[in-house]
């Protein structure tokens, strides 16, 4: 019997693979793959951003403007953050249920607090940033929150699981002394998760660079409003030069993100200060910085959000999405909800297409990439063209995880015709670097003696890879795998946004046209995508497991 259990494991993991093959190919045949993908000008466009890339726009005009840009997008990104945490810490506390003591009132607590997590976390920022917008108008504000509503979700339901996975053992002590449920929290819960917590908002923190650098699409400003003005000109060689101050900006808090793990790593030394004390100096100033300028520099008033001009458009707005004074609401229509969940099956197909082209890309590439194949130190082999290749793939990797979705997507419309295409080629271009990076990591984290085992028996790179390494890495694989498609599902809607089909593009027209509750229906038809992913995923990494 516990012979058959690894073996019925594996036939699974198999069976699992062929079906996520299998789904990928029936996605590719929503495709009709002939000429009239591209646009006449296709290619002759593809070779001049390429000669772009080459030759970025370095005169002072555009270098002033790429750093003023670069600072409004980390501002943004910086005062968005500090408010998710915030809401992560309170909301995702009470989704913990560590609060409450009696087993009813914690699931209670855990369900509807979970609920507002999930609720929040389901749309994208960029959709948060078009409705607040809509309500308020252009407001640094809108920004801010459109990013602190999603991040302090996806926050809170990871500092929510992680309080979950706390041993009770650790607790005991502080339990036996007659502690409150808060003083549990702050003096037993929290030093036990404090530095995971930080670890994983510094993560996100990245992320959220890249979403600040977006908003640019409805209106605010940024490294994002840059990039569209030199597209919408033409000028693909100030776009490249925009990009490489956002894919700066991204590598400067990946630096500023180690050394604040490493910080927490450190014990504090008897003399002087820690990395880590100065890492935390050094964010309150930041933090402070940015609200400064957002209040000063920027005229942003909080309390003009709610003038009675503000008030009166958001009632109109809110009031229109829920269909008042509207005889025939987009939702009650049964003609309209034909539509909309055509386009959720090609939305649905786009992800699929998504991932699968990400997957192929970082699977031909993820062996160089990985630093204990690059050194010898995982096959016994050491060849000197491992470190090139390491290098070349490495940066790759970071060049395709740094552009956002919709950037790529902005330029990829200008080679293919609108479409499910340029959206999934966009989303895979993003997704291959942070799938590829993910791979790496965990084949560096193998243990090293069985794929030696198999260098010294003879065996080839392919024989090593088949037999030795990907058995190993195998399960890790497809849950990243499943892990960004459901992040690719929650952002498909953003790069339809720029024509590339699905329920984006239909959001954008409704959008323009005022017609609310079609808007709210396309929201309910997301929702029920992103629901679909979210159940999806989770049952098939319990059969990874």
């Amino acid at each position: 019997m516990m012979n058959r259990l690894p073996l019925f494991r594996l036939n699974k993991r198999f069976f699992l693979t062929l079906l996520l093959i299998a789904v990928f190919v029936w996605s590719l045949f929503s495709i009709q793959w002939n000429s009239d993908l591209f646009h006449a000008g296709g290619i002759p466009t593809m070779l001049q951003i390429f000669e772009g890339l080459i030759h970025p726009d370095l005169s002072t005009d555009v270098l002033f403007a790429g750093i003023e840009s670069a600072w409004i997008t980390l501002a943004y990104a910086i005062a968005g953050m500090s408010l998710a945490i915030i809401y992560a810490l309170i909301v995702g506390v009470l989704a913990s249920g560590t609060l409450t003591s009696s087993k009813i009132a914690r699931l209670s607590s855990k369900v509807f607090f979970r609920g507002i997590l999930g609720f929040t976390r389901s749309i994208h920022e960029l959709i948060w940033a078009w409705l607040f917008v809509a309500a308020v108008g252009l407001s640094p504000y809108a920004a801010i929150f459109a990013l602190a509503i999603p991040y302090g979700g996806i926050l809170g339901r990871i500092f929510a699981d992680m309080l979950n996975d706390v041993s009770e053992q650790p607790l005991t002590a502080l339990k036996s002394t007659g502690a409150s449920r808060l003083q549990i929290l702050i003096y037993g819960y929290f030093p036990l998760v404090w530095a995971d917590m930080i670890s994983y908002t510094m993560y996100r923190f990245e992320c959220a660079i890249r979403s600040s650098a977006i908003m640019s699409f409805v209106g605010l400003g940024g490294l994002g409003y840059q990039i569209q003005l030199s597209l919408a000109d033409l000028n693909y060689d100030q776009v490249w030069t925009y990009v490489f101050f956002l894919i700066a900006l991204v590598l400067l808090v990946d630096i500023w993100s180690n050394y604040v793990r490493k910080g927490l790593m450190e014990r504090k030394r008897k003399t002087g200060f820690s990395s880590g004390w100065l890492s935390s100096l050094f964010t309150l100033l930041i933090i402070i910085s940015s609200w400064v300028f957002i209040t000063a520099s920027e005229n942003a008033q909080l309390f003009e959000l709610l003038s009675d001009k503000n008030i009166e458009y958001a009632k109109k707005f809110f009031g229109g999405l829920i269909g008042v004074n509207d005889e025939a609401p987009a939702f009650l229509n049964a003609k309209s909800w034909a539509s909309a969940l055509k386009l959720t099956l090609e939305t649905l197909e786009m992800s699929i297409m998504a991932i699968g082209f990400a997957t192929i890309a970082a699977f031909l590439t993820v062996i160089p990439a990985a630093r204990n194949i690059a050194n010898g130190s995982l096959t016994s082999s050491k060849k000197w063209y491992n470190w090139i290749l390491y290098g070349i793939v490495r940066i790759l990797y970071i060049f395709s995880r740094s552009v956002p979705e919709l950037v790529w997507a902005m330029m990829i419309i200008f080679i293919f015709k609108p479409g499910l295409l340029p959206g999934a080629i966009a989303l895979a271009l993003h997704n291959f670097g942070i799938l590829g990076k993910l791979w790496a990591e965990v084949i560096e984290d193998m243990d090293p003696r069985p794929i030696r085992n198999l260098a010294s028996a003879g065996a080839s790179k392919i024989q090593i890879f088949f037999y030795g390494i990907l058995p190993t890495v195998l399960p890790r694989f497809l849950t990243y795998i499943l892990y960004r498609w459901e992040v690719i599902m929650r952002t498909t809607i953003v790069v339809g946004f720029v024509g590339a089909g699905g329920l984006g593009m239909e959001f954008k027209l409704a959008m323009s046209y005022f017609h609310y509750t079609e808007i709210t229906l396309l929201l309910v038809c997301y929702m029920i995508l992103v629901v679909i992913a979210d159940f999806a995923s989770e049952s098939t990494r319990k059969v990874v497991k």
